[in-house]
């Protein structure tokens, strides 16, 4: 049967995705798919999940769940974090890096070749050179599609966020000045655009943190950003670059998947994340860095000389003096879920 990570693979976006794993119990190391609470994949035909469904179908949170004695894992698999950027200016080169380097897909849109050309230097995954309104055409939008509005002047604001408002989004941002927000937000309404839309687009767009400099206000707009965000607690998985180093055959070798399947306290990484142990000691991904991960790699690494093939659940605890005894900003408990990656 095609493994897990395939399936995840391929899965049509967008979409949100339930991924459950019996963490504990007789069952453990059972898996399934679910999409609009119906399983599309189980690894053991018939099995648990199936048998159970009238209560697992119902799982739709992240965290860890009890389903007829077994210890269940409910992972939520969302798209990647999408930011779609429209103008290719001076303020779009720090916002363009900043996106690349928390791993997100970054598209800009821009009508001149000339400053299309600087976005791809800037490391854009995507830059579409076409009217913006042409270009806008092509992006669906969906629940982590972010769209900054950095053009040259209200009018070519005005056509972008036409666009923007009928698509489905997390977040709309327009630069511009307090009265060039209300003039072209006055002329989206007059257009019967949604005033409720119009009521969430962020103008003056970014943190108020004094940024003057482009790179100031690149980082002041993709902070508006995280924060949004992280409000939402919409949760990504498995991202695109873990993902592809779970699959990767030019790299073989023992893989171990660590997950935090609960967390108390002030750990620095929420539930549901993840970490890729390699056999080497390499890591993909973090589950809060320090000790805390550190202790869970070595853990994994003896799992892996001892050749373990089981699922374990480790518990790390650096609360009180522990914490401070390792001088951590951070302390609190987490469970984490150790999953061996090969046969």
């Amino acid at each position: 049967m095609e493994n897990v990570f395939e399936i995840l693979k391929d899965l049509p976006k967008p979409g949100d995705y339930v991924l459950l794993t019996v963490a504990k119990g007789s069952a453990a190391g059972e898996k399934a798919i679910l999409a609009e609470k119906k399983i599309i994949w189980e690894s053991k035909e018939n099995g648990f999940f199936s048998a159970h469904f009238s209560e697992a179908g119902d799982l739709k949170k992240c965290g860890l769940y009890e389903i007829r004695e077994q210890q269940v894992f409910c992972d939520i698999i969302g798209g990647q974090e999408h930011l779609v950027i429209c103008g290719g200016g001076h303020v779009s080169v720090p916002v363009i890096k900043i996106g690349i380097m928390l791993g997100w897909k970054v598209t800009v849109l821009e009508d001149r070749p000339q400053f299309a050309d600087h976005a791809r230097n800037a490391g854009a995954t995507e830059v579409i050179c076409q009217p913006f309104e042409d270009a806008l055409d092509q992006i669906e939008g969906d629940k982590d599609t972010y769209f900054v509005v950095l053009t040259r002047g209200h009018r070519y604001d005005q056509v972008c966020l036409e666009k923007i408002v009928g698509k489905e989004h997390a977040y709309i941002g327009m630069i511009g000045s307090r009265r060039r927000s209300a003039m072209v937000k006055q002329n989206l309404i007059e257009k019967g655009c949604s005033q409720e839309v119009i009521g969430e687009i962020k103008s003056p767009i970014g943190l108020n943190i004094g940024a003057e400099t482009p790179e100031e206000i690149g980082v002041a707009i993709m902070a508006e950003i995280i924060e949004v965000k992280n409000q939402n607690k919409r949760v990504c998985g498995y991202p695109k670059d873990l993902l592809e180093a779970i699959l990767d055959i030019v790299h073989p070798g023992k893989k171990m998947l660590a997950t935090i399947i609960t967390r108390k306290g002030s750990a620095p990484r929420n539930v549901g994340s993840k970490m890729l142990i390699l056999e080497d000691g390499s890591c993909v991904g973090t589950i809060g860095g320090g000790c805390m991960e550190a202790e869970v790699l070595r853990k994994a690494r003896v799992m892996m000389h001892e050749n373990n093939t089981g699922l374990k659940t480790e518990y790390v605890d650096m609360t009180g003096d522990d914490a401070e005894e390792e001088g951590m900003v951070c302390g609190g408990t987490i469970e984490v879920l150790l999953e061996p990656l090969w046969n």
